[in-house]
């Protein structure tokens, strides 16, 4: 089997991560990425790559989506030392404004904890919340590409591709 240089993996419920997935795939370049729904593909797949991206959704109140809940404990089964790792996540500032892209930094935090070297922080700027897991440095970046689907669903796109060629670079280093 022919991989491509990049892993994807998402979890998706509704769709919009999904989505997202299909639409950073594209912007990454034909062949660049091997996309992976971890309700149909094991997570230790990752095993095989050493540059990877995670797609998570939040729900409700900070809550991890329901396929990541699932298969959460196979993430410590992965051998993450040395891969470059950026994720993306998807969240509603305006439904759950205190819990806004938790989920993100719950992944961020596990597998940058396993050895992975994080990639693709994103800026806050032009995002208003209460509160997220998903913060660094003095609150200023996420812990990767924060999409509101929900809110604004228009920004997405650019977001998107600002964000592949932000990692391009990054993966590329």
């Amino acid at each position: 089997m022919s991989r491509a240089p990049i892993a994807l993996f998402y979890g998706s419920s509704t769709c919009y991560t999904e989505i997202c997935a299909e639409k950073i795939r594209a912007q990454m370049g034909e062949g660049q990425v091997d996309v992976f729904n971890i309700a149909d593909t094991s997570i230790i797949e990752a095993e095989f790559y050493t540059k990877v991206i995670l797609g998570i959704p939040t729900w409700d109140y900070g809550e991890l989506q329901e396929d990541w809940d699932e298969i959460w404990d196979e993430i410590d089964q992965v051998n993450w030392q040395g891969k470059k790792v950026a994720h993306f996540g998807l969240g509603d500032q305006i439904g759950y404004p205190e819990w806004f892209l938790d989920a993100l930094g719950y992944l961020h935090a596990k597998v940058a904890k396993l050895g992975a070297i994080p990639c693709g922080y994103w800026p806050v700027d032009g995002y208003e919340f209460e509160a997220s897991k998903a913060l660094i440095a003095d609150d200023t970046l996420f812990v990767g590409l924060a999409l509101d689907d929900e809110n604004e669903f228009n920004l997405t796109d650019s977001r998107i591709a600002q964000w592949c060629e932000q990692v391009k670079a990054e993966f590329a280093q």
